[in-house]
């Protein structure tokens, strides 16, 4: 945009022209004002990229609840789809499995965790705050909040297609399996097994049970008929040391690498110091799908041609940038800003603006964006993922 419009775009968005006396949905200005008042350096009208949980449907149920963002809710998000759940002391996300791929972070409380690896053998483990866990496709697995408070998590799916409605439970299966033939699988009478008949046809989902046993309790149980899973499906993410860590802030990179079960999603844990920047970058490989858990900042995304948008994120907001698109992400509140960028892909990948300048020759770059060629090597201080203020 050449200097005399974006001098034209300032005026106009502290004049008459940016005036809104009509009817406007306050709440919602409140937390996109750089949709409302868009930068000047914003132009055309390019897709939307934020969606947040918090303007989901929760579907409550005795022991927890659940609400997604998925293609259907935002419309961009092709390539992931997200569930935030919850789960009461107790509640159980019942036995049950996907066509998808299952990443999971932990954002409160604690929770018992079970998998039935590709070999029959089981995982159980117990997550707290920061932990991670994977779960590969069509491996059945459960989900339990533990004392006192139960937890609260975020599961990401490697396909934005996927539906909390659409996944094999257990109690579903068998409640739509002839007596006959359960009673025969199982060689027991018919009159053992009328329970799973008594379920509604949707199954259980998410339903209120007792706390369960101590965990080695439970772990010796599931090892008596096999040994248990050499694979661990769950990552100590806050134990790791950051990947980088400048005065600005850190990244935790968690990609097949470090977590060797995860084979379908990689992501990075990022946390950006107030007025510190996520530096322009872009990645080649996938398009990312982030989550924000803390803190409050903005993200503008260049769609090539002459299309650029700004959007603001807060706790429980979606962000959504194609593969190759230059983005970056900027701390606006007083506190730290800590978000996922997730990915369908085993193998996290990043360029920078800053990294492809350092190496380029100095009199190129300067002819192409109009610098004294003696000024163009002092132009990036340092090629960083999080720069600080």
């Amino acid at each position: 945009m050449a200097q005399e419009n974006l001098q034209r775009v300032r005026e106009a968005q502290h004049g008459q022209s940016a005036t809104n006396p009509g009817p406007d949905n306050k709440p919602i200005t409140s937390v996109q004002p750089d949709a409302d008042v868009p930068p000047p350096t914003d132009q055309g009208n390019p897709p939307n990229f934020w969606n947040t949980f918090s303007s989901q449907h929760r579907r409550i149920q005795p022991g927890g609840w659940a609400r997604q963002v998925t293609v259907r809710e935002f419309p961009i998000s092709t390539t992931l789809a997200g569930v935030n759940m919850r789960l009461s002391p107790g509640g159980v996300r019942e036995l049950h499995w996907h066509a998808t791929a299952e990443w999971a972070i932990m954002l409160t409380g604690k929770a018992r965790i079970t998998n039935l690896d590709d070999h029959g053998r089981m995982f159980i483990a117990d997550v707290g705050v920061g932990d991670l866990w994977f779960f590969p496709q069509g491996n059945p697995h459960s989900i339990q909040g533990l004392g006192p408070d139960g937890c609260e998590f975020l599961l990401v799916f490697d396909d934005g297609r996927f539906s909390e409605d659409d996944t094999t439970l257990l109690s579903s299966w068998l409640r739509h399996t002839p007596p006959g033939v359960l009673a025969k699988n199982w060689q027991a009478p018919e009159s053992a097994i009328q329970k799973p008949y008594d379920i509604g046809p949707g199954g259980k989902w998410i339903f209120q049970a007792d706390l369960p046993p101590a965990l080695e309790q439970d772990q010796k149980a599931a090892a008596q008929n096999k040994p248990l899973s050499p694979h661990d499906f769950a990552f100590r993410l806050m134990d790791m040391k950051p990947t980088f860590k400048t005065k600005g802030g850190e990244v935790r990179i968690i990609d097949s690498h470090v977590f060797k079960v995860s084979n379908a999603i990689a992501a990075a844990h990022v946390i950006v110091h107030p007025g510190g920047l996520r530096s322009l970058h872009w990645h080649q490989n996938q398009d990312e799908w982030q989550y924000y858990i803390s803190g409050k900042g903005k993200m503008t995304v260049f769609f090539n041609g002459t299309l650029a948008r700004t959007q603001d994120f807060e706790p429980g907001d979606v962000g959504y940038i194609p593969k190759t698109l230059p983005h970056y992400i900027e701390n606006t509140g007083d506190s730290d800003l800590v978000f996922l960028e997730m990915f369908r892909t085993d193998t996290f990948m990043e360029l920078s603006l800053n990294g492809w300048l350092k190496t380029l020759p100095p009199e190129l770059t300067a002819q192409t964006i109009d610098l004294d060629p003696l000024k163009t090597g002092d132009l990036v201080k340092q090629d960083v993922p999080v720069i600080p203020a």
